[in-house]
């Protein structure tokens, strides 16, 4: 591809504060895309601009609460005004909770699902217009290896992760003859944030890398690259689908 593929593109990440979501964000912007920086901590999305800035690249940040929904009508003003049009949205804020079904108040069970399927939604609800009449669109919802196979302690954000692949599916048919593109990607287990404790616990560690036949953790920037394919003009036969990208996890 092309290193500026991206050029003349303006996306948006949620969760682009951290994690996988900094990630991508930085992987974008390093193929010519402008950057629309949304997460809750407007601190750390502040950081994430930083670094795009460092490498001569564009970024707005805006905090949000994607599970609340006029916050995202309120979003989707701001970026319009900042950007106008979206061309790319990647769905990737979520949080997880790891305990068994009987532990779970309703309250926690909820809060995972607005924020992991909801929030999708709204996100999609809000700026599907902006893609649409272009011939060119890309949504990529981060749907996880645990929307395919689960662990023990993980009801809730299996089930949240496997409505958002089956959001995506559905999405892509909707708005296939708009040429907008709909895809999953299916993280295992990576070296981010969210996973410092069990990458601390050499026990968990042990018991993950066990997992995987490639035998390591995954790169953030890993993630970053196939999204950057995803949102090129080469993938632009691929929507639908659901890349799973975990070092072999589910292939067993």
């Amino acid at each position: 591809m092309n290193p500026k593929e991206l050029t003349g593109k303006v996306a948006l990440v949620t969760g682009a504060s951290k994690g996988l979501g900094k990630a991508m964000a930085l992987a974008l912007a390093q193929a010519g895309a402008k950057l629309a920086l949304a997460s809750r901590d407007e601190k750390l999305l502040a950081e994430t601009a930083a670094a795009i800035a460092a490498q001569d690249g564009q970024a707005a940040v805006f905090p949000v609460d994607v599970s609340d929904e006029a916050q995202v009508v309120g979003l989707e003003k701001a970026v319009a005004a900042r950007f106008g049009r979206i061309h790319i949205l990647i769905n990737n804020a979520g949080i997880n909770l790891r305990k068994p079904i009987t532990d779970f108040t309703l309250e926690e069970w909820n809060r995972i699902q607005a924020t992991n399927v909801t929030g999708a939604f709204l996100m999609c609800r809000s700026f599907v217009p902006h893609l649409k009449g272009r011939g060119y669109g890309r949504i990529l919802n981060l749907t996880s290896m645990m929307s395919h196979v689960s662990l023990p302690g993980r009801t809730a954000y299996s089930t949240s992760k496997a409505a958002l692949l089956g959001l995506t599916k559905a999405l892509a048919l909707e708005l296939a003859p708009e040429a907008v593109t709909v895809n999953g990607i299916s993280p295992g287990p990576c070296s981010t944030e969210i996973n410092k404790g069990l990458m601390e616990n050499a026990e968990l560690t042990q018991f993950f890398l066990s997992r995987v036949p490639l035998g390591r953790w995954g790169k953030p920037e890993e993630i970053g690259q196939l999204a950057v394919y995803l949102c090129s003009e080469a993938a632009g036969f691929i929507t639908g689908a659901d890349i799973i990208i975990d070092g072999g996890w589910t292939a067993q």
